[in-house]
């Protein structure tokens, strides 16, 4: 008979942050479980046949191995079936080793489907980072439609987040990235589910020895060549020695009361939105007598619904321009559209967009 590690401080933790999560994208899946003690499965857990996957996004480095088997543990008690993707960005030397090595150990949690994903980066003008997430992504969101799974889980901790809170201050791009990544989010048509938050690394690594699982370290995790591995080897240390302890906590925490804030203002906006439209055309004078913060929200949306690429503040300052400095100027790009504004309205043009 195969004995389960004794259940430490980490491993609870970790697990009550996976479980905490699937409640919550899944509120209905636990009450269709039921328990059969004779059934052959861990904790005699029996999960419909038609239960919601859910997906691990699996490198093998240890906050996704510690995710991967609280997801595994957690799931059937919760109504969902558990399985894992793994991307191999072939950036290095024996990534398809390492892929490997981390389906096996998904196959031995009792993960299943395990998918792996070979994927090419092309060269971006946002940098190598920017272009390996972007494959990620793309990946992610493969399997799960050839899965049919309903959402990916991601390993995100909450020394992550800090980082991503700091990286946002620095690039001066407002309340959007100061309030980091959402514990759910979707990208297009792909739900993200990132529990583990408001865990702190440490305690990650930490359930991982405690059952026993060896994670691969990724060397790109120490290349200071790379932004986030400045913050997460330089910069946060400093802010800690200088300033005391608990300032990735702050962060993190911080950027939580951030995304609340956003929210409300995101309902406002999408208020404005419907008041100042006028079919596919934005009324200027409407626009004028909003708050800053609601127009300029209100036209970032519009541009997004109207399918713009990546704006920026940039953009959204010069459009917000055309309605609050209107002196006869000519229109504005922005990714993939041109506005421009006539008769007192913003107008679209996309015949002239870049």
């Amino acid at each position: 008979m195969t004995m389960r590690p004794r259940l430490t401080p980490a491993m609870a933790d970790v697990r009550r942050a996976v479980r905490l999560s699937l409640f919550a994208a899944f509120p209905d899946a636990r009450s269709r479980v039921t328990r059969d003690p004779s059934c052959g499965h861990p904790g005699g857990w029996v999960v419909p046949a038609d239960a919601p996957l859910v997906l691990v996004a699996l490198s093998g480095g240890p906050d996704s191995l510690g995710i991967a088997a609280a997801l595994a543990f957690e799931a059937p008690k919760c109504g969902v079936v558990a399985g894992a993707v793994i991307v191999d960005h072939a950036l290095q030397p024996g990534s398809e080793v390492v892929a490997e090595r981390a389906a096996t150990t998904a196959r031995s949690l009792g993960l299943s489907p395990v998918v792996t994903k070979r994927v090419t980066v092309h060269a971006s003008a946002a940098g190598p980072e920017s272009a390996a997430r972007d494959a990620r992504y793309a990946a992610l969101s493969d399997v799960a439609n050839e899965t049919g799974a309903s959402a990916v889980m991601l390993g995100h901790t909450r020394d992550d987040q800090a980082e991503t809170v700091l990286l946002g201050l620095a690039r001066g791009s407002g309340l959007r990235s100061v309030m980091g990544m959402r514990p759910v989010s979707h990208r297009a048509q792909l739900l993200l589910l990132r529990p583990l938050l408001e865990v702190a690394r440490e305690t990650v690594a930490t359930s991982c020895a405690d059952l026993g699982l060896e994670p691969w370290v990724d060397p790109h995790n120490s290349d200071e060549r790379f932004a986030r591995v400045r913050v997460r080897t330089t910069v946060l240390p400093v802010l800690e020695r200088e300033i005391g302890p608990g300032v990735a906590e702050a962060l993190a925490r911080t950027a939580s009361q951030m995304a609340m804030d956003a929210d409300a203002l995101d309902v406002l906006s999408s208020n404005a939105l419907m008041l100042a439209r006028r079919a596919a055309e934005l009324d200027t004078l409407t626009l004028a007598g909003l708050h800053p913060a609601i127009r300029r929200r209100a036209i970032r949306l519009w541009l997004l619904e109207a399918g713009a690429g990546e704006v920026t503040t940039t953009h959204v300052d010069s459009v917000d321009d055309l309605v609050t400095h209107w002196s006869g100027q000519a229109g504005v790009d922005v990714p993939r559209l041109r506005v421009t504004r006539r008769d007192g309205r913003l107008v679209i043009d996309r015949n002239g967009a870049p």
